[in-house]
């Protein structure tokens, strides 16, 4: 019983140091970690997430990281610009640890090392800068901040994703004379705006002359051209009728010389009434000679009334002898 019971216990004992190896040797990581892995102090491998095993009391773990993007906040600084203003800025940055053999072994302290290198970089991005250019280029500071510090953070297995400038804040005498300086601008761009307005008025005020001119002479051109065919219609008129009494003087007809004769001495003394400086109109004793020519015309017209009146009565019988 003895024996039986010195065995059993050494059974016992020898199951529970195999237990112990096992669960000594199996190594769970969580989702997002990564493991390193050292044998006697040297690094030999990564253990990634999920059940792993190593050898135990050989293989011991070394660094537990976190493989997931962090958020590291960099502290309010003050800051140099090119222009001697000075400034105070903060800022945000997002990383990722990539190779958790480099994070490890490669820097100590990354958070630390990361924060640093940012901070370093603002006050040499922006110290490059004017304040009027720092303020207006937020996105062109971010950039180059990314680039440099993603560059020198490439031999540590971590990736700089982004790198934010969350506030940048000037000293109140500096915001207050930025302030005056924008309203100045703002009342030299209203004045700028009104004097083109009231340029642009004139313009089309000068325009508008312009085109009433135009139409103007136009007017008149056209009123020229208007009376010079009336002119020449009057003209014409005259020649023809001066041609019909030279056919009927030709003829021998007394009453067109007397007509023609009339009609002058009217014309003349017509425009000698409407003379602006004429008072007392003296007519001549030859005044009875027009009125002998008046009576001219009238014989005229009363040889014409009887000429028109002797064809249509020439015209009746012919039409009754055609009914018949």
């Amino acid at each position: 019983m003895d024996i039986l019971t010195g065995s059993s216990i050494t059974v016992l004992i020898l199951v529970a140091v195999i237990i112990f190896v096992v669960f000594a040797g199996a190594k769970m990581v969580p989702q997002g970690y990564n493991y390193t892995v050292e044998r006697f102090g040297k690094y030999r491998k990564t253990l990634h997430p999920g059940l792993n095993i190593i050898i135990p009391f050989i293989d011991q773990i070394g660094h537990k990281l976190n493989m997931m993007e962090q958020v590291l906040d960099v502290p309010a600084q003050e800051v140099i610009t090119k222009d001697n203003a000075t400034i105070t800025a903060d800022g945000v940055t997002f990383y990722q640890v990539l190779s958790a053999s480099q994070a490890a072994y490669e820097v100590l302290g990354l958070q630390n090392a990361i924060l640093n290198l940012t901070m370093t970089n603002i006050r040499s991005v922006m110290g490059s800068m004017d304040l009027d250019e720092l303020l207006s280029n937020r996105d062109e500071i971010n950039a180059r901040l990314l680039r440099v510090v993603d560059a020198a953070c490439e031999p540590w297995g971590v990736k700089i994703t982004r790198i934010e400038i969350k506030d940048i804040n000037p000293p109140n005498d500096l915001v207050n004379a930025m302030g005056r300086q924008m309203k100045a601008e703002r009342e030299k761009r209203a004045s700028i705006l009104e004097a083109e307005g009231a340029r642009q008025a004139e313009i089309a005020k000068a325009e508008g002359v312009k085109q009433s001119l135009i139409l103007e002479a136009e007017g008149r051109q056209q009123a020229a051209m208007r009376d010079a065919e009336a002119r020449e219609r009057l003209a014409q008129a005259e020649a023809k009728a001066t041609m019909m009494v030279s056919e009927a003087i030709a003829k021998g007809d007394m009453g067109a010389i007397n007509y023609f004769v009339a009609n002058k001495y009217v014309e003349a003394f017509g425009e000698l009434a409407k003379s602006p400086n004429q008072k007392t109109l003296i007519l001549p004793m030859e005044a009875t000679g027009m009125i002998g020519s008046l009576a001219g015309i009238a014989e005229i017209s009363k040889e014409v009334l009887r000429d028109n009146e002797h064809r249509r009565s020439s015209r009746i019988p012919n039409t009754g002898n055609s009914e018949g």
